[in-house]
């Protein structure tokens, strides 16, 4: 999915699409039906190939993606998708609640993820909350600039040294709050809280990988985001 497609979803008719690519069928067809409950269009894929053919033509808002998946892993799916470019947000589903597991599906580009079990609810307020990111501001258009980097909030459009930047809208969430807080230091509680839309219960490995991720793309002004040891994060040297 394209920005500018992404862009277009902001209309308020529209009815958001969720595809979810499961292979456990009981466990599919559980959440496409409580996602239609809630008022979403549902695609569904039972394994890796079928899933990443769906997220390249069928134009999905989120995808809910298991981790382990025959023909392809979700990891490999998640990959596949960042390589096309694809700002799409992602939530990665897996079985295991080892720590590897959960990093190595933030590290190929998910946005968040849900270990199993995990109740279809919970699944519904994740999904809710990285709608939310994609949404225009409400107060029209409005630009955060900070050093090298320009964040347009309404087009979902960031640059850095007039350098167009392919982030996920998780990413750019991110940016934007650092920049609307220059110099100040943001400890990863904070960032969980306003950026995913979580109490500070989670593991905060999830803001470590994504910030790791947003360095990756910015290349030489990845030095303006500063790690604050046992802390957090800050956006600094602004004027060098």
């Amino acid at each position: 999915m394209s920005a500018a497609q992404l862009r277009n979803r902001s209309k308020p008719d529209h009815k958001k699409k969720i595809l979810v690519v499961e292979d456990d069928r009981t466990l599919r067809e559980t959440l496409r039906y409580n996602l239609v409950a809630e008022g979403f269009e549902v695609l569904v894929a039972s394994d890796g190939g079928e899933g990443l053919v769906r997220a390249r033509q069928g134009n999905p808002d989120v995808i809910v993606l298991d981790l382990m998946l025959p023909s392809l892993s979700g990891v490999e799916v998640c990959k596949a998708l960042r390589r096309d470019g694809s700002i799409v947000p992602v939530i990665m589903l897996t079985a295991r609640d080892a720590e590897i597991d959960r990093v190595s599906g933030l590290e190929s580009g998910a946005d968040d993820y849900v270990t199993k079990p995990f109740s279809p609810r919970e699944l519904v307020l994740r999904i809710k909350n990285l709608l939310r990111l994609t949404e225009k501001s409400p107060d029209g258009v409005k630009i955060i600039e900070a050093g090298p980097f320009r964040l347009d909030t309404v087009r979902h459009q960031a640059t850095v040294d007039g350098q167009a930047l392919n982030i996920t809208a998780t990413e750019f969430k991110l940016l934007c709050l650092l920049a609307s807080r220059p110099g100040e230091v943001q400890p990863r509680e904070t960032l969980l809280r306003d950026v995913w839309g979580y109490e500070p219960t989670l593991d905060t490995r999830t803001v470590d990988t994504t910030m790791q991720r947003l360095r990756a793309k910015l290349g030489q002004a990845a030095h303006h985001l500063e790690t604050v040891r046992g802390v957090g994060y800050r956006l600094t040297d602004l004027n060098a």
